[in-house]
């Protein structure tokens, strides 16, 4: 395994980081795919083993259950706090990022994972209810209190990220050292003005959704995984640009069958090649073993213009629209 230096802070992490929407309790309400607890445990027990360090969560997932049993795992497992990073995320709550919000939130998910700090603690989306001053002052408070290393943020538009990183750096509060966006072969919208301004600002990429949903990882568009019949997320993110992205799929699957590897380890090479640390949510031990084995895989440049030349525009999908 590689590891990469987070932003500008001291934080090294896994190249490929253990995505936590995969744990959780299974309910009609949330997910019905995911891993149970012991589950969970027997999947953080295995990316350990291959050099993991780096576990993404949020305070929703799963209820909350999947921070509830990262935590339950972690020390189940004797594993010392300073040889894991653990991030988790706060904004689908009660006055999502509020400062009243974050100050309840964050004390709910240190519990849930049994821990007196986080490594990591990301904004999950642009709040457009709450003003950026007091979401960036409260997440300040939180890293001089010691309950936070550094801070992250998720999927939104190009300028609220610039606009809240020049209001952290003119007030001296702690700026962003890493952006969680959608970000794969079939969704690359964030080329246009996100990822220019994170390499303006020194901020890595931790992309989520970096197989599309499956979509990647496998021929056709559907698979007879449960996610895949049940996640209606992965539609509505997806469908809409099938018949494009079922040739990019194709070259994916070419790619794969020239370097004799997974179509998954194709898909994250070529996120890897970007700088990018991919969160990578498996269900299957032997699915997060691919995902591994991409930091192993160097795509040559024709590769990659053979991935990317069939792109075509797509809506966007994950920052939310001013109401």
């Amino acid at each position: 395994m590689k590891y990469k230096t987070l932003g500008n802070t001291d934080i090294k992490v896994s190249e490929i980081c253990l995505g936590g929407m995969s744990f959780g309790k299974r309910s009609d309400e949330y997910y019905q795919w995911t891993l149970e607890e012991k589950e969970t445990e027997e999947m953080i027990a295995h990316a350990i083993d291959l050099g993991v360090n780096f576990i993404d969560t949020a305070n929703q997932y799963s209820g909350g259950t999947s921070e509830e049993y990262i935590g339950k795992a972690l020390k189940h497992l004797g594993v010392p706090r300073d040889r894991i990073v653990i991030a988790s995320k706060v904004y689908f709550n009660e006055g999502k990022l509020s400062r009243e919000a974050i100050l309840r939130e964050i004390d709910g998910t240190l519990t849930r994972l049994g821990t007196d700090y986080l490594d990591l603690y990301q904004i999950h989306r642009f709040d457009y209810d709450t003003p950026i001053e007091e979401t960036l002052e409260t997440l300040d408070s939180l890293v001089k209190a010691g309950k936070v290393r550094a801070l992250g943020a998720s999927a939104m538009y190009g300028y609220q990220f610039h606009n809240m990183q020049i209001c952290a750096e003119k007030n001296g509060w702690t700026m962003f050292s890493t952006m969680q966006n959608h970000y794969n072969l079939l969704y690359r919208e964030d080329e246009r003005e996100m990822i220019p301004i994170c390499r303006q600002y020194n901020v890595s990429l931790i992309p989520y959704s970096p197989l599309a949903g499956g979509h990647l990882a496998h021929t056709g568009w559907t698979s007879d995984s449960l996610r895949s019949l049940s996640d209606r997320t992965i539609r509505r993110r997806y469908d809409h640009a099938m018949d494009n992205d079922l040739k990019i799929v194709e070259r994916v699957h070419e790619t794969a069958e020239k370097y004799h590897v997974s179509m998954s380890e194709v898909s994250l090479a070529w996120l890897l090649s970007k700088g990018a640390s991919p969160i990578v949510g498996a269900t299957k031990i032997s699915h997060f073993e691919q995902a591994v084995r991409a930091a192993d895989l160097v795509l040559s440049e024709e590769d990659i213009r053979y991935l990317e030349e069939l792109y075509l525009p797509h809506p966007v999908k994950g920052a939310v629209p001013h109401p």
